[in-house]
């Protein structure tokens, strides 16, 4: 892949949690701009990576790099949402997203920070709720006033872990379109970092998967994702080229699982 302003490079990358292998040899590129999914099963190490990626872990070999930079700890330049919306309870939702405009733009007033904070919760229509608390919205209503909170902080890279996961199906899919609608019309567009375990999912939002496979953590096979955009599930989920892949990928995570099973 070609260099590109704030790509995320990892080289080598290993760590463990004590003499526990959780990740080996990891070596990815992500473009300026691109969705990439981190997609595999429960123990694969893909939300360890995202939190590596972070700086929120380190690595116990390898380097991981935005660009030429080498990143060694958190930073203002990535933005993470988890899959339980890690709002502050005791802040309004207005105040959480002024709160995150105030670390992008510190010499901005306070009133401005928060009519930014409206203008970016009316971007995930939630404009009307700026001076209600967390635990007041749903489930739903809460992780779009997290996406809200990310993306006031402008960072080049949105790191989401399984973000969608404890949502019912309906929330879920009208959070997707909405992550999709949000990123696409970005400008600069961010660069995301996507973890899931459903195939589907992957599918319908990233230009890239890479898969994983546990025991440790490695990346097995990646995939571009050749599907124009916008995407539409009623006709994504009818077509023949989406159902190979994601029975290649399927294929794959199951003779990864296989050849683990043949050498315990």
């Amino acid at each position: 892949m070609s260099a590109q302003r704030h790509n995320l490079l990892i080289e080598g990358l290993d760590f463990a949690y004590g003499d526990t292998a959780i990740l080996q040899g990891i070596d990815l590129a992500v473009g300026e701009g691109e969705f990439l999914a981190l997609l595999g099963p429960s123990g694969s190490g893909k939300s360890t990576l995202l939190r590596l990626i972070a700086g929120l872990e380190q690595p116990a070999r390898g380097r991981i790099a935005a660009g030429d930079k080498p990143l060694s700890g958190p930073g203002p330049d990535r933005a993470v949402v988890f899959q339980h919306y890690a709002l502050f309870p005791w802040m309004t939702v207005g105040d959480n997203v002024a709160e995150a405009i105030a670390k992008a733009h510190p010499m901005l007033s306070r009133r401005d920070q928060r009519t930014r904070a409206r203008e970016h919760l009316a971007r995930v229509g939630l404009g009307e709720v700026a001076e209600q608390y967390p635990f007041e919205l749903s489930g739903g209503m809460q992780q779009r006033a997290a996406i809200a909170r990310a993306l006031a902080l402008e960072s080049p890279f949105l790191l989401m872990d399984e973000p969608f996961g404890a949502l019912d199906p309906v929330n879920r899919a009208r959070l997707q379109d909405l992550l999709v609608a949000v990123w696409q019309r970005s400008t600069p567009r961010r660069t995301v970092v996507f973890v899931t375990h459903d195939v589907d999912e992957a599918l319908l939002l990233a230009d890239r998967v890479a898969v994983m496979g546990a025991n440790p953590g490695r990346v097995i096979r990646e995939y571009a994702v050749p599907f124009d955009r916008p995407r539409r599930r009623a006709s994504l989920f009818k077509d023949a080229a989406f159902h190979r892949l994601r029975e290649d990928i399927a294929e794959a995570l199951d003779a990864d699982t296989l050849a683990h099973l043949d050498a315990a």
